[in-house]
C-alpha cells in the first residue's frame, strides 16, 4: 500500500477479551476518534444493567468525550461495530492504529478478532481501511529502555514516550483484571480499561507522527481478499 501515513487520520484501536483460546469471546472493542471515544461492550446476556449508568460513570473519570453503547451478545456487539465501521471508518484518509495489534504475543488484537468473526459466521467490519501497528515504530525509532521495565507493554511506552495522565483512568495493573471485571458484570470498569487502552495508543500514535518519518510507518489494507461483504 503506498505509503500515506502523513495524509491519514489515526482511530486508535482496541480490543478486550475473556481470555485467549479460540472460545473465548469478545467483550469490548474501543476506537479513539479526532472528536472522542466510542466503547462498544458486551453484557453477557446481562439485560438489567443501565447503559446510561455505565456511560455518564466512564464519562465522570475521564475528560475525553466518549460515547458507550452496551450489547447483550457478542454477536450484537459485533454487529454494531461492523455498522460504526461502515458508516465512521469508510473514508481513505483514515488509518485504523493498534499497539501490538497483529503479533499473537502479547497484543493479538487483529488474530483474535478474525478467529471469532469466522466462528460466529459474522463479516470482517474493516473494508477499504488502512492500518499501522505502533509497536514496531516504538521498538525501532525509539528509546523505552527503563530498569525493571517490560519494554513493550503498551503501558510502558506510553510512561517512556508521553508521560500523560490518560493511565490514571485506568482501573487495572494488568489485563487479567478486566476478564474479572466482565465476569463480575463491572462493565464500568472494563470499559474505563479499553478508554485507557486506545487513548494511550492514540497519544503514542500523535508522538511517532511528529518524530518519525513517512517510510516508518507501514501502512497495509485490511480488506479481505473475497470483496463480496453486501
Amino acid at each position: 500500500m503506498a505509503d500515506t501515513s502523513s495524509l491519514l487520520t489515526q482511530i486508535a484501536f482496541d480490543i478486550e477479551t475473556t481470555g485467549f483460546e479460540i472460545t473465548d469471546e469478545v467483550t469490548a472493542i474501543g476506537f479513539m476518534l479526532p472528536l472522542g471515544a466510542r466503547i462498544f461492550c458486551q453484557t453477557a446476556g446481562r439485560e438489567d444493567v443501565d447503559n446510561i449508568d455505565v456511560e455518564a460513570a466512564v464519562r465522570s473519570e475521564s475528560s475525553k468525550h466518549t460515547v458507550v453503547s452496551l450489547h447483550t451478545t457478542e454477536t450484537d456487539l459485533i454487529r454494531a461495530v461492523d455498522a460504526f465501521c461502515r458508516d465512521r471508518l469508510k473514508d481513505e484518509d483514515v488509518v485504523l492504529v493498534a499497539y501490538n495489534g497483529e503479533s499473537w504475543s502479547g497484543g493479538f488484537d487483529l488474530p483474535f478478532l478474525r478467529t471469532r468473526l469466522s466462528r460466529i459466521g459474522e463479516p470482517w467490519p474493516f473494508v477499504d481501511v488502512a492500518y499501522t501497528d505502533l509497536l514496531p515504530i516504538v521498538e525501532k525509532q525509539f528509546n523505552t529502555t527503563a530498569a525493571d521495565a517490560e519494554q513493550n507493554t503498551l503501558a510502558h511506552a506510553y510512561r517512556a514516550l508521553v508521560d500523560g495522565d490518560d493511565s490514571e483512568i485506568d482501573p487495572f495493573v494488568d489485563s487479567d483484571e478486566a476478564v474479572r471485571a466482565f465476569e463480575e458484570g463491572n462493565f464500568t470498569d472494563l470499559c474505563l480499561h479499553n478508554l485507557a487502552d486506545i487513548c494511550r495508543t492514540a497519544a503514542i500514535g500523535t508522538v511517532a507522527e511528529s518524530y518519525c518519518s513517512r517510510s516508518d510507518f507501514t501502512l497495509k489494507s485490511l480488506s479481505p481478499t473475497r470483496g463480496d461483504r453486501l
